[in-house]
């Protein structure tokens, strides 16, 4: 008999759909999208919901009462989301590819996705802990910033918050529209 997670994908029940997320996070980081060529780049500044340790929603149930745009993910919609990173087990078992090693149904251990490098822990922030820091708040200024590897990110790494809200202000203040998309994701 099969294992769930080697189903395609429209063939899983709701828990089996939930149980297929593999924490790593990377859904719930904002991305920045270029207006004129639609490239979407991954920013380190999480949303205000995700457990940064645990790589889930710290509010599953209720999540779209505080961050209304959250998407929801489908089996009728993962192949169009092209944000999703590469890693995701949604879009590797939409494209019919298997669970990586470091997965938990796979390795049997939620940590995994942790000690391979694949989460967004120990190198993400608040976007609440970047907007008291914007404000010269004393209270919670995040703390100094590593940046992923492009070998973990799958691209040029991941830019410092703060260098992304002066950009974003620059570009602005020359008249140039910049858009700040907030693509957290939610699942069926």
């Amino acid at each position: 008999m099969s294992k769930f997670w080697e189903l395609p994908i429209e063939q899983l029940d709701r828990g089996q759909w939930e149980a297929l997320c593999d924490g790593c996070g990377k859904c719930c980081i904002h991305k920045l999208e270029d207006e004129d060529t639609g490239e979407v780049v991954p920013t380190n500044v999480a949303c205000r919901l995700l457990n940064r340790r645990t790589g889930f929603c710290s509010d599953y149930k209720h999540r779209r009462a505080y961050v209304p745009e959250c998407v929801r993910l489908t089996a009728g919609n993962v192949r169009t989301i092209d944000w999703l990173p590469t890693t995701c087990a949604y879009r590797l078992r939409a494209a019919g590819e298997p669970l990586r090693d470091w997965h938990y149904l796979i390795s049997g251990d939620r940590e995994t996705v942790h000690t391979a490098g694949i989460s967004v822990r120990g190198w993400t922030v608040s976007e609440d802990d970047v907007a008291r820091a914007r404000n010269n708040s004393p209270a919670a200024a995040p703390a100094p910033l590593r940046t992923a590897s492009p070998s973990i990110s799958e691209g040029p790494g991941y830019p410092n918050p703060m260098e992304i809200m002066q950009a974003v202000e620059m570009l602005n203040k020359n008249g140039v529209q910049v858009t700040f998309t907030s693509a957290q994701v939610s699942f069926l």
